[in-house]
């Protein structure tokens, strides 16, 4: 955070040593957060994800019910039952966490692989809004991910536009 905040006061620095005055410097600003979660693009994005992983999630809720229903089981009626039969209900019980555990940990990871891949194109799309949007309106400056930025700034609804009309 530290080495942004230092990247930008030179930036500034060398924009105001270089000769352009305050006043002369045409300062933007996008938030990305917004663009993630306003930008059509990105809900677009989500909808992909949710519906390529619902399967999958479902699958781990069913999984997950029926380790609750075996352990409640185990709890309720481990006194009762035979020793034989105990044992084997710990070993079910054991095996199937284990494989609950195996299949969330994949399907965690399959999950923020394709995120990212879509927040990438998202990014990517958003990159080339911004550049046309300081291109054409003639920006010195456009950040990102700022502490604070005074509204005036801001260009982040003209950017989601931009990605909305498919720019």
């Amino acid at each position: 955070m530290k080495v942004k905040s230092l990247v930008v006061a030179g930036l500034m620095s060398a924009l105001f040593v270089t000769g352009a005055t305050a006043a002369e410097l045409k300062v933007g600003y996008v938030n990305t957060q917004r663009i993630f979660r306003d930008a059509p693009a990105a809900q677009k994005a989500a909808k992909k994800l949710e519906s390529e992983f619902s399967k999958r999630d479902q699958d781990l809720q069913r999984m997950a019910k029926q380790l609750q229903g075996l352990q409640e089981n185990l709890e309720k009626n481990s006194v009762t039952m035979a020793e034989g039969d105990r044992r084997a209900k710990e070993k079910e019980f054991g095996e199937l966490s284990r494989e609950f555990q195996r299949r969330q940990r994949e399907f965690r990871e399959d999950l923020n692989l394709r995120q990212n891949e879509e927040n990438a194109a998202v990014i990517e799309k958003a990159n080339r809004a911004i550049k046309q949007i300081a291109e054409a309106d003639k920006f010195d400056l456009i950040l990102q991910d700022v502490v604070w930025v005074s509204p005036r700034l801001d260009i982040t609804d003209r950017v989601i536009k931009a990605l909305a009309e498919g720019k």
